[in-house]
């Protein structure tokens, strides 16, 4: 039987946890606790490649990134691909970056030819 160092394994531990902490800040929303915002513009281009959606969408300020949620949750929110095209009118509700630089949001709702599609129910805020 193989003995391993105590010294390989805090290495394995630490890359584990440096891994783990890359996908969640990736993953998470921390970069995008600012304002709940309602953005409205077209669909430039659509993609549902992983790790999730992504929607580039032109509105009056220029062209914002609109993520989604991981594929399954989206799919679950009944947005599919064939749901919007390139060139569809979207609404994007969701929290933009804390960079206001930065045209960038994490989408909880979008509205796309009347249908509505909420991604994530739980963090939608009504006024």
């Amino acid at each position: 039987m193989t003995r391993y160092s105590i010294t390989r394994i805090f290495a394995g531990v630490a890359l584990a946890a440096a891994l783990a902490g890359t996908a969640a800040a990736h993953h998470g929303w921390s970069w995008a606790d600012a304002d709940q915002i309602d953005l409205k513009g077209t669909i430039q281009s659509i993609s549902f490649a992983p790790p999730h959606p992504v929607l580039e969408v032109k509105a009056e300020d220029g062209v914002w990134r609109v993520e989604l949620g991981n594929p399954n949750q989206t799919q679950r929110s009944g947005f599919v691909e064939g749901q919007a095209k390139v060139g569809d009118e979207i609404v994007a509700t969701g929290n933009r970056s804390e960079d206001r630089n930065e045209k960038r949001m994490k989408a909880v709702r979008i509205v796309v030819a009347g249908k509505t599609f909420d991604i994530y129910p739980e963090r939608i805020k009504t006024n």
